[in-house]
Parts: structure tokens; sequence; C-alpha cells
């Protein structure tokens, strides 16, 4: 059953998987959107509906015309006064008290005035009672929910606020028009990016604060989940700005290279950057992340057994961007990039020389009280493997957008299992294993030769004629 769960990890959702409408229709559909959204934006922000009926008058060709017609100008009686009602309204000075004037009759007691003090009290008293109440049915309410082992607490903000691709949906035969439709986009030579070799991990958000302290060693950086928006660990130093987001893989050996994938920037040191195109995005993810400094490993996180042999990352250390490649032509796709996709990478990292004769973590730290500095430590660059998990494929002119988008499709190295399939699987009596079921990117790879090689087109392929 875990494997089922774990082969249909990364499976599109249902509500993507709707056959009777194309994967093209709804990337057309959201882009449209997102470009409705963003013009909308743009005029709100310019605040042209203030100025639409404002005018200066007619031109002065309009004043000669004027003119020689009846020989008097006209006047503009028109002002700026249906301007006023846009202003905020005048805040009134406050009012003097008026002192009291003095009578000669002599007046009788006010029966309000006694008891208008008794009814503030009353009122006061109600209200502490109903906040008793409200309180008392509130713990009665998480008591409840404790006994019933049920958690109330809310969702989190940052839950379900990655960009989530779609897995790219591929046929090598005919449609119901009896078109060969392949399902690779019309564009993919000119309106996409390609986010290739994705490495294997963990998808989650890195999310920078505001701390005092100095940046690298004080704790200022959480990883979030993708789902849920929990913490996967501990807050831990980085040399990120405050007021960051990145949309991240957590490399699965993280513990071993201290690699965290950068694959996405959502805003930098307060800057909102998902309404930029993905080029910019990218260029500038890789950009910003060039010029952060760099600074010594952790103190290790291995076992106190294995502490003289190996050395373990107590949190990522090392932000490495995803490479990204504009030029997605179909040459340069059977060439290149797909064979990278196919490829693992080499990551250089800085990792501390294991030794047996370093000092335990009380030496250390009375070496530290003693001298007034941290002890020594020999680095040592290595070489991380980082295996690919697929391709990613990004709309150039498309936006970020949490959620799952047809804006952003996945080619995986392996082949994924729906709920359905799985089902009939289970239904027939197998294991639940795809033993021998092709590869997405060779299916992927099969579709971009065949339209290098002219066979993609209408409903009747092109046919060169020989005189």
């Amino acid at each position: 059953m875990s494997h089922n769960r774990k082969a249909a990890f990364k499976a599109p959702p249902a509500s993507v998987r709707d056959t009777s409408v194309s994967q093209d229709i709804r990337r057309t559909r959201a882009l449209e959107e997102q470009k409705r959204r963003r013009a909308e934006r743009i005029d709100s922000t310019r605040q042209l509906d203030f100025f639409a009926d404002l005018t200066l008058g007619p031109s002065d060709d309009e004043v000669d015309e004027a003119d020689d017609g009846d020989g008097e100008r006209e006047i503009i009686r028109e002002g700026i006064s249906h301007f006023a009602s846009m202003l905020p309204p005048p805040v009134s000075p406050p009012s003097a008290p008026v002192p009291p004037t003095s009578s000669p009759s002599v007046e009788t007691p006010n029966e309000s005035a006694q008891p208008a003090s008794l009814d503030v009290s009353m009122q006061t008293q109600a209200m502490k009672r109903s906040k008793g109440k409200r309180k008392g049915k509130a713990r009665a309410n998480a008591g409840d929910a404790a006994k019933s082992g049920k958690k109330s607490a809310k969702p989190s903000k940052w839950a379900d606020k990655c960009m989530y691709a779609e897995l790219l949906e591929m046929n090598e035969g005919f449609d119901s028009t009896s078109n060969l439709a392949d399902g690779i986009p019309d564009d993919i030579e000119t309106g996409w990016v390609a986010v290739t070799p994705v490495p294997v991990g963990k998808r989650c958000l890195a999310v920078t604060h505001q701390t005092s302290g100095i940046a690298g060693v004080v704790p200022n950086t959480t990883l979030r989940s993708r789902v849920l928006g929990k913490l996967l660990m501990k807050p831990f130093p980085s040399t990120l700005p405050p007021q960051t987001v990145l949309d991240c893989i957590l490399d699965e050996s993280w513990r071993d290279n201290g690699i965290l994938h950068i694959l996405d920037v959502v805003s930098w040191k307060g800057q909102d950057l998902a309404d930029c195109e993905t080029p910019f995005r990218f260029w500038w993810r890789d950009t910003r992340l060039s010029e952060l400094p760099s600074f010594p490993p952790p103190p290790n996180a291995a076992p106190p057994d294995k502490l003289s042999t190996i050395y373990q990352f107590p949190y990522p250390t090392t932000f490495a961007p995803i490479p990204y490649h504009t030029d997605t032509t179909l040459p340069n796709l059977l060439s290149r990039l797909i064979p990278l996709t196919r490829s693992t990478r080499m990551i250089p990292v800085s990792v501390p020389v294991p030794s047996e004769s370093a000092a335990s973590a009380e030496e250390q730290g009375a070496t530290m009280e003693l001298d007034g500095a941290m002890p020594l430590v020999q680095l040592q660059t290595v070489h991380a493997e980082v295996r690919s998990d697929g391709m990613l494929l990004y709309v150039a002119q498309a936006t970020y957008e949490p959620g799952t988008s047809p804006l952003s499709s996945w080619v995986p190295l392996q082949a994924y299992q729906t709920h359905e399939q799985r089902m009939q699987q289970e239904a027939m009596g197998s294991d639940g294993h795809r033993d021998g079921a092709e590869s997405p990117l060779d299916v992927f790879e099969r579709l971009i030769r065949r339209r290098t090689e002219g066979g993609m087109g209408s409903s009747v392929p092109e046919v060169d004629m020989v005189p």
C-alpha cells in the first residue's frame, strides 16, 4: 500500500485530469486570465477613472473657428468643483465645553442622572459575563476536540502556495477529429522556458524573516511544506535577505551535501516578483544568489560515535539554482536538453575534513572560552552527485501563481500512476507495480523527433512532391 501511495505522489489531481477539456485549452484560458488580471491591476494603480471626464477646454483650432463664426469667444464655465466629492471630509475641531449657566430657580433632581451610571456598570458587568461564557465555551470545544483527537488549528497561510506543474498530456495517435495531436505545445520553440535537470527531493518554500543579529548567524529562515505549509525543520541561519520567499526543492541527501535547490523566486527582500514573467524571474534568481556571501559550514550534526568519520549538515547551507534554458528549439531539445535531463548533476560543496584527532564538543567550547576565537577548521571541496527527476516546462509569458497550474508542465523520468490505473491493477490482482512502463521522457523525445522529421501536421501530413 505504501508503494502505491509513493507511486501516485506526483500524479496530477483529479481536477486537472478532465478528458473533456484538453490541456492546451486550459493553458490558453489560464494565460488569458492572467493577462486580464494584470491589466485590471495596472488600470487600478493608474486610477484612470478619476480623470476620465477631465477637460482643459477646447483646443486652439476650435477657438479660432469659433472666433471666425460668431465673433465671440466661449467662456468655459466648468471648473473642478465636481472633484470635491473625492476629497476626504473635513475634520471638525473639538468643541469647547459649554460652562453651566447659573439659574435662580432650584432644579429638581433628574431621575435619569443617577441611573445612567448604574446602566453603564450593568452593561460592563454583562459584557464581562458574556466574554467569560465565550471563553468557557471555547475551552470546552478545545477540550472536546482534544478528547476526540481532532486538531482545531487553522491552516497555514503558506499552504498550497507553490506553483505546481501539471503532468504533460502526450498522445501518439489521433484525436476525436482525426487530427494528429501529440500534446506538445505548438509554440514549444518560441514561447517556453525549460528547467532541467530537476533534482530528486521534497518541494517546499523557503521563507526568511526580519531578525536582529548578524546575517548567517541568527536563525532567520524556515522551510514550509508544499501542501500544508508546515515546518520541515527548525529555523536556521542563512545569508538570504529578510522578507524573501523562494520556491525550492530540498535535496534527498541534504544531510550529506547541505544543498537546497532554488527553483523559482516569489519575492526578494520584500519586492514582489510573482507578477514578473518567467525568464526575468529566473534571471533575477541566478543574479541575486550569485551575490550572496559564503560562510563556513556549521558544526557537525552526525551522531557522537561518527563525529570523527563523517560530517552531516544540521541544515541546508548551499543554495543552488536549477539551470534554466530559453532555447527550446526542437534540435536543442533533442541534442542537449533531453540528454541533460537523463544525466546526473555535480555540485561543488565545501565540507570540513573529518579527523580522528578532532577535539570533542566540550574541548572546543573550552578552547573558545580561553582563546576567545573559533577553532580552525580545515575545509575540502567535494562534488555532490544530484540525481535527476525530470524536466519542467514554463510558459514564458506566464507569471507565478499558487496551486496547480497548466502554465507549467512536468515531464518526469519515471512513469507515474493515477488513482484509476492503480485501482484497475488492484482489481486485476497485480501488486501495483508498473514494470515495463515507458518513461514519459522517452515519449516526449519520440514526439519531438517526429516533429523534427516533419511528421507533425494537420489531419493530412505534408508530403514533398518530387518532380
